[in-house]
């Protein structure tokens, strides 16, 4: 976990969009350190005037210390998204040295690498740092329309026919239990995208019988199976009852509203901020990681940095139990 009470100051050098959701970040000025493939920067937001920090992964490096990041602006943004895309070159910003929760291995015989949809910002370190070293690779790339694949030339320039897309509008779809078949038993897959597909990865990863020791995954937990709906949230401890908008994570609510709650990734993968559920009325949309299908078909835990329920009400008791002075 990093310190997040010591910020850097950077810049914008530059922008440009890569696909129509996609905008791309040249961060200058700030010492960056080391940043390997999969690395990420946590940089500082402001949230209807309220500072946050959102995690980008960080797509390359120049000689000079500049950061590359790609963001993607949903049509529900919980904010961070907007909030970078209303910087023009020159504004200011603050962020953390990069660090890497999903390390590339090298020195393996084979490498499997997907992405789906904002998915590709990590992938496509590896991929490119993979060509580079002439590693035995293959990418399989998924986005919902043929306009959304962010470095589609970059990629095609380095690995050629290596590089597999895959669009939804178009019918196009992944097999994902026969390209694990393929994939010599040495291999390595590394994955990252919605809910969804690391789900149907995983499964079929386990299905296959490999090792899990050479499956790693990063998600951005913010896609669920459902559409992004307001519900409200009961602490009965507190006799605190609120609404969770649509453009609001329930970490946020519950902060704002002055509980404590541990938190660190925010995507859904560490379950520090994970809840236990009292009651229920409504359905769950777990959108993390961090738990196993068996835990969410219980419904007796969830991430409050990324699930939500679709429409309802959700009673709850947080892990984190020091008496919040609720404003």
């Amino acid at each position: 976990m990093q310190n997040l009470d010591t910020w850097l100051e950077a810049r914008v050098g530059a922008t440009r969009d890569l696909t129509p959701s996609i905008r791309e970040f040249r961060l200058d000025g700030a010492p960056p350190g080391d940043c390997p493939p999969g690395a990420h920067v946590n940089v500082r937001v402001l949230i209807d005037g309220r500072p946050d920090y959102r995690s980008y992964s960080v797509t390359r490096q120049q000689p000079d210390g500049s950061l590359f990041i790609a963001v993607k602006r949903p049509p529900q943004s919980r904010g961070g998204s907007a909030y970078m895309w209303s910087l023009a070159p020159g504004s200011r910003l603050q962020l953390m040295p990069p660090a890497c929760d999903f390390a590339l291995r090298y020195g393996h015989d084979h490498y499997l690498l997907i992405a789906g949809g904002i998915g590709i910002t990590p992938i496509y370190s590896m991929a490119m740092a993979l060509a580079r070293r002439g590693a035995s690779v293959r990418v399989l790339y998924a986005a919902r329309s043929a306009d959304e694949f962010a470095f589609q030339e970059e990629l095609q320039a380095a690995l050629g026919s290596a590089v597999v897309f895959f669009c939804a509008q178009a019918g196009q779809q992944l097999d994902i239990a026969a390209e694990i078949a393929a994939l010599p038993a040495a291999g390595e897959l590394y994955v990252c995208g919605p809910i969804g597909l690391m789900e149907a990865v995983k499964t079929a990863w386990s299905a296959s019988r490999r090792a899990a020791t050479r499956l790693h995954f990063e998600t951005f937990g913010s896609s669920g199976r459902h559409a992004t709906q307001s519900f409200t949230v009961h602490v009965p401890r507190l006799g605190l009852r609120l609404e969770v908008p649509t453009n609001k994570s329930m970490l946020d609510a519950l902060t704002d509203a002055g509980m404590q709650l541990l938190s660190d990734c925010r995507r859904g993968e560490c379950g520090l901020c994970a809840v236990d559920i009292l009651e229920l009325q409504g359905e769950l949309d777990h959108r993390d990681v961090f738990f196993s299908a068996h835990e969410h078909a219980s419904a007796r835990r969830m991430c409050a940095c990324v699930s939500r329920v679709a429409g309802g009400e959700v009673c709850i008791e947080a892990a984190w139990r020091a008496d919040p002075v609720l404003r």
